[in-house]
């Protein structure tokens, strides 16, 4: 299933996807689906970021060559950071940094959105508690990061976490190309195959320190 939010001057509203229409939702697919009955043609839709977080989890390091490129060294765990709603934006809509940002980098990455509340859980169990997959991009401020010392800051200015269009469970996060692209220009390629910690093991080992909730993302 595919599920997205789209704009609609009553308030945002969540649908699911099906061929080239979007069947209006009462409520976000992880509370229930619930039809209010319309449909829309997809093309005419304003696509919103699909994700209405309590907090985005985010996995420093998780590909190998990423490790070695930023070279601290490659980590024998996840290593996790936050970034708050306020970074998120909706496809296709501008990124935009304070004049006192110099350097901007992308980072796109798969993103996980979680479907049910999630305590201390088993990897082998963990894909009972996703409710689909999406896009996001981890815009950073490098140079604001590098000052801090730490991620806080560059990591989570406005709109630095553009998402979506979409969230499917029709795709296999153990394997999956990723491809970033700078004015059509491909900058990032590489596959989920390449992760040092897949899906299951990020839940796993997120749950066992932090309560995932309903809608929460976890950035790998």
């Amino acid at each position: 299933m595919k599920y997205v939010r789209i704009y609609k001057e009553s308030g945002p509203m969540w649908g699911e996807v099906r061929g080239e229409s979007v069947f209006c939702l009462a409520q976000a697919p992880y509370l229930g689906l619930v039809p209010t009955g319309e449909s829309l043609p997809l093309g005419r839709c304003r696509l919103l970021a699909p994700v209405e977080p309590s907090k985005i989890v985010c996995v420093g390091k998780n590909y190998y060559d990423h490790a070695v490129e930023m070279g601290d060294g490659v980590p024998d765990h996840p290593i996790l950071f936050m970034k708050g709603p306020n970074v998120l934006q909706d496809p296709e809509a501008p990124i935009t940094a304070p004049d006192f940002v110099t350097r901007v980098d992308y980072e796109g990455e798969l993103a996980v959105v979680i479907g049910k509340r999630a305590k201390n859980v088993k990897a082998q169990e963990a894909r009972d508690y996703i409710l689909g997959y999406t896009c996001f991009n981890d815009v950073t401020a490098r140079t604001v990061q590098k000052e801090d010392g730490q991620w806080v800051r560059g990591k989570s200015m406005d709109t630095f976490g553009p998402c979506g269009p979409w969230v499917t469970d029709e795709v296999d996060p153990a394997d999956l190309a990723i491809t970033t692209r700078l004015n059509g220009q491909v900058v990032q390629q590489s596959r989920t195959s390449c992760f040092m910690h897949g899906v299951p093991a990020l839940i796993e080992f997120i749950s066992a320190s932090m309560t995932l909730e309903p809608g929460d993302l976890i950035a790998t």
